[in-house]
């Protein structure tokens, strides 16, 4: 409390030209804002604090005015200031979608040279006893029943039955020069079964479908 003191008075002193009194005022105003000024009182709303020097030099210059700041009060057992709370939540990042899983590639089919290729096996054009014809690589195929007329048999002219006669089917050889596109024709028949057939027998199809495709690609037909 004494620096501001010794401070103006040693001010005062420079230049002085007579003796005399001085007051000296330290005022504080509602900011906290200290001013040392001499023989001028405090502005009105600050608090003041005086000070008489007797026979202290006086100097023809304006009154000095000497001002400081002072840190505002603050308890001893203040806690530390928070650091600003931001309003923005923090960003979470968004994983990246999981791709689809990708399909198992098919196995390539062997690469056969054409020098190694075989003829497809033989195959056969069969009928049947409606007049429908169908290819097959077995030339005696299973016995199938044909329906028999009934009506009118036997002693009760107006009745009707059912009955059959068991038939084989006729087989022809396809000529060797005409063996691979009969087998590719094959191919399109069982894949067409294989899509248009009964849910029952899709596997049974399928096998078929894999079996004719690999004489078609492995035969001389494949080239």
């Amino acid at each position: 409390m004494r620096v501001w003191f010794v401070s103006l008075v040693l001010l005062i002193s420079a230049g002085a030209h007579a003796q005399g009194k001085i007051v000296i005022y330290r005022c504080t105003d509602a900011l906290g804002q200290l001013t040392v000024q001499n023989n001028t009182p405090c502005p009105k709303g600050s608090q003041q604090e005086k000070r008489v020097i007797e026979g202290a030099p006086v100097s023809s210059s304006p009154p000095t005015f000497i001002t400081q700041p002072v840190a505002p009060y603050a308890p001893a057992n203040a806690p530390p200031p928070h650091p600003p709370v931001s309003s923005q939540l923090p960003s979470v990042a968004t994983p990246p979608p999981k791709a689809a899983p990708k399909p198992a590639p098919k196995p390539a089919a062997p690469t056969i040279a054409d020098a190694d290729r075989l003829p497809p096996p033989v195959l056969y054009e069969c009928r049947i006893y409606d007049g429908s014809r169908y290819l097959n690589d077995d030339a005696n195929p299973p016995q199938r029943c044909a329906p028999l007329q009934t009506t009118g048999l036997g002693s009760v002219g107006s009745g009707a039955g059912t009955a059959c006669q068991m038939t084989s089917d006729q087989c022809q050889r396809i000529a060797d020069d005409h063996l691979c596109e009969n087998w590719k024709q094959r191919l399109r028949e069982a894949q067409s079964a294989l899509r248009f057939g009964r849910s029952d027998s899709r596997d049974a199809s399928a096998a078929e479908v894999e079996r004719i495709q690999r004489i078609v690609t492995e035969s001389t037909c494949g080239k």
